[in-house]
């Protein structure tokens, strides 16, 4: 069993490069490999429990929801805080009442079961989108838009699909009821996350270890203990994570550099997990019945719900017609998605597993459509820009104390007024230190007469609040010289 789980991670990991050869979203790679070693496939293992994988995957999406906050920074949020969360919120509500009446109107399904379906496969997918916009250039408020409303929009899915499971077992004795308990668990969900998240940075700095692994090991005590505290008080444990993330992300605490590796590492573990399970779970065989519906659904939410909630969820914003269509064609579905699918089973209510292959199938197309040609569309409206080189090296700043500098990374574009100049004759100031330089994929140790030129890579050390009047210097400014 040992050998061929780490065959399976050894066999997941190689994939990523083929993937992002054939621009394919990982996840796609990760399921076909729990198709291919399942029961459809080769009969290495064989596994149907729905609610055991709903209970092992709730786990999993508690670390990966909290890592996708985590990563949001404050700057991306705020550019575009307005239009990524109507997305994120109100778009998802638009998205799951516009699918779920189309679906009840199409196929004559009760009309809650028919919103349970829409409300499952309403949210976007992180993993998914992070990959295919760090991948293909395209413009920075477009990109960024669709990063946040994907790493933001699953607490929403999740409440929904929830609240109508719930609706559907008569939890609810009255719609106000529903309605109050519906609110509290978000904005409850937010008010925990806030104050564990106060908790933990007074946790961290109480810490006070040698050992960077004892600070990873308090991240995940705390993370899971926001989630059971919400749980507890119902509250919704996923939305309070992934504000808890938000807050943590944006601030400095001891050791957080570690920290932010390990959270890396884990929600990359966890996610290849997430999806080799659901393929194991799933039964290719049972296709032949239901893609039919599934196609259906995904052409109604590929080209009417989801097209008309971002034009209503938008309205207010100064983006373009083309950026809305744009953005609609950027919600491309994911893990969520099959891990809400199995909701419905684990409540007893989805005893022909319908819902969840019919999901399955809807989420792998999504994948395949709107994974693969996002880019390409990109390029076609022209909402694409020159891709920055990735440095092949990392210079990091370790601290096992709270500290107010980090090490940040700074492209030198064509046309900075820095180029040609040596780093004596550049005025950043005392409080900024580089402290290396990358030029073509070698490390430069930086002197007084070194000088910059273009496409260089400079690690800058300094306060996080100066690190962007740092790049208005170097890249856009010629007033700086002694």
């Amino acid at each position: 069993m040992l050998l061929l789980i780490s065959f399976l991670i050894i066999l997941a990991m190689l994939s990523t490069k083929l993937s992002n050869k054939i621009g394919l979203p990982l996840l796609i790679g990760f399921i076909l490999i729990g198709i291919g070693v399942g029961s459809d496939g080769l009969c290495w293992f064989d596994f149907n429990d729905a609610l055991l994988t709903k209970h092992i995957a709730d786990v999993l999406l508690i670390l990966i929801i909290f890592e996708g906050g985590y990563c949001v920074t404050r700057e991306s949020f705020k550019s575009v805080a307005g239009t990524s969360l109507s997305l994120a919120t109100f778009g998802v509500v638009l998205t799951a009442a516009i699918l779920g009446l189309l679906i009840h109107v199409v196929f004559k399904f009760d009309i809650i079961y028919s919103f349970i379906i829409a409300s499952i496969i309403s949210s976007t997918d992180a993993a998914a989108v992070f990959m295919i916009t760090k991948a293909s250039p395209i413009k920075n408020k477009l990109a960024t838009t669709l990063n946040v409303e994907s790493a933001a929009n699953d607490p929403m899915a999740i409440l929904l699909t929830i609240t109508f499971i719930q609706v559907a077992m008569g939890a609810f004795t009255s719609p106000l009821i529903a309605i109050l308990l519906l609110i509290w668990q978000f904005t409850g969900g937010i008010l925990i996350g806030f104050i564990w998240y106060k908790i933990t940075i007074f946790l961290f700095n109480q810490l006070k270890s040698d050992s960077r692994g004892n600070y990873s090991v308090l991240i995940i005590g705390c993370i899971l203990f926001a989630y059971g505290v919400s749980d507890l008080l119902g509250a919704n444990g996923i939305i309070a994570v992934f504000f808890m993330g938000y807050w943590l992300g944006n601030s400095n605490f001891p050791a957080k550099r570690s920290v932010s590796s390990f959270l890396e590492s884990i929600s990359t573990i966890f996610n290849i997990g997430l999806f080799i399970m659901l393929g194991l779970l799933s039964s290719p065989s049972r296709f032949g019945d239901i893609w039919k519906g599934s196609l259906i659904i995904v052409g109604i939410m590929m080209f009417v719900a989801r097209p008309l909630a971002v034009m209503i969820a938008t309205m207010a914003s100064k983006y373009s017609f083309k950026e809305k269509l744009f953005l609609s064609w950027g919600g491309v579905k994911g893990a969520v998605p099959i891990v809400l699918a199995t909701y419905p089973a684990a409540s007893a209510m989805d005893g022909d597993g319908f819902i969840f292959n019919t999901i399955f199938f809807a989420v792998f197309l999504s994948c395949v459509v709107q994974g693969t040609t996002l880019g390409p569309l990109a390029k076609l409206l022209k909402f694409t820009e020159r891709k920055k080189p990735d440095s092949p090296h990392s210079v990091e700043l370790h601290s096992m104390q709270a500290c107010e500098l980090d090490m940040f990374e700074l492209l030198i574009e064509d046309g900075a007024p820095c180029i040609n100049r040596t780093l004596s004759e550049i005025n950043l100031g005392k409080e900024v230190l580089i402290s290396a330089i990358m030029r073509k994929k070698q490390i430069i140790l930086p002197k007084g007469n070194t000088k910059i030129k273009a496409h260089d890579i400079l690690f800058v050390l300094v306060k996080p609040s100066l690190i962007e009047d740092v790049n208005e210097k170097l890249n856009k400014q010629a007033e700086l010289w002694t």
